[in-house]
């Protein structure tokens, strides 16, 4: 009798589930997988992200107080200054805003590239179903993301250029010790009251135009890469590491020194001497190449190259494992079904006039 009702409670239950998992509309389900998965691969690779943006700064800019703590120590003796200064945690530092940005982000970028892809097939329905489609789609989607989650991905670049003395257990900022920010909230308010909503939006030009390319380019050898991939072969999960892992690294190359730019400017308004000196993308680059030269550029591309590969990887592959457990119909049985649906709306609209 007990085990009746037990097996009657586990039916109900995921009869409850299934009517959930069936009345929930594909763009809730795309925007959480999206969610999971950019969390998921932000917290895989924080460690190095952190590194990378010190290594970074540290080597292209001019600053000297700190430059001579991490130049020429390579990326392991990088560590080891972490973790001597802030212990593991240092690790970590700005990675709350780094979550709270990509989170969204990541969301906003899988469900808007999904979303547009539709909307292509939909307005033409004989198109190319290949990575061109799949570039066009990423592009779009990357631009939409980056204007919406923007402001937290600058304050989570401020906060990362703020280290703790482990000694005094305090914060001192890298370039002035009278800026410091205290978490998310303080950061961004303390930016709003300074400069408004402008300077929420300091960098958002090479943001832009980096990630037009970047996120086009990375859905494009993704997709390319598996369509080469034998059918029965499309869902191991070593497959998507390596097509993910592939189409971060291509993307990422291309467009890394406008991610550099974007950096410089938006820690441009740290240093004390350069207030009203404002530059622009453009003058960034050009300031860059003429003072470091040109290879600057590319400053920290090998640690971005160890960050980028099991990011973007773990990304794509999270994501789609998510849309499976989230039984998230596929691409073209969605685009299909709108099509068909779209055909007639027009045809019932036609019969009533």
């Amino acid at each position: 009798m007990v085990e009746e009702e037990n097996r009657g409670r586990e039916e109900g239950a995921r009869g409850v589930l299934h009517g959930i998992e069936e009345s929930t509309p594909v763009v809730i389900k795309e925007l959480l997988a999206g969610g999971v998965a950019g969390g998921v691969a932000k917290t895989a690779v924080a460690p190095l992200e952190r590194v990378k943006i010190l290594f970074q700064f540290f080597l292209c800019c001019g600053w000297q107080t700190r430059r001579a703590d991490f130049q020429g120590i390579g990326l392991f003796g990088s560590f080891q200054k972490i973790i001597r200064t802030e212990g593991v945690l240092g690790f970590y530092r700005g990675n709350g805003a780094s979550v709270a940005r990509i989170v969204p982000y990541a969301a906003l970028h899988y469900m808007a590239y999904e979303q547009y892809r539709r909307w292509i097939i939909l307005g033409f329905p004989d198109i190319n179903r290949g990575p061109v489609l799949d570039l066009v789609s990423g592009s779009i989607a990357g631009g939409t993301a980056v204007l919406c989650t923007y402001p937290l991905d600058l304050v989570r670049t401020k906060l990362a250029y703020q280290v703790i003395e482990s000694s005094k257990m305090k914060f001192t900022g890298l370039i002035s010790s009278g800026q410091v920010y205290h978490g998310i909230r303080d950061c961004m308010t303390k930016i709003y009251r300074k400069n408004g909503i402008k300077g929420l939006y300091r960098g958002v030009g090479p943001s832009l135009y980096g990630i037009f390319p970047y996120s086009g380019l990375k859905f494009y050898f993704y997709e390319e890469m598996k369509s080469h991939v034998p059918e029965e072969r499309k869902n191991h999960i070593v497959v998507k590491l390596a097509c993910g892992s592939v189409a971060g690294l291509f993307g990422q190359t291309i467009t890394y020194p406008l991610d550099v730019v974007r950096r410089q400017m938006q820690v441009h308004s740290l240093s004390t001497s350069s207030e009203g000196t404002a530059k622009g993308t453009f003058e960034t680059l050009v300031m860059i190449v003429q003072n470091q030269g040109w290879r600057q550029l590319f400053s920290g591309l090998s640690i971005n190259f160890l960050k980028v590969v099991p990011s973007v990887a773990i990304g794509f592959t999270v994501y789609d494992a998510m849309k499976s457990w989230l039984k998230v119909p596929a691409r073209e049985e969605i685009s299909i079904k709108a099509i068909t649906e779209e055909g007639k709306s027009h045809a019932s609209s036609s019969w009533q006039s």
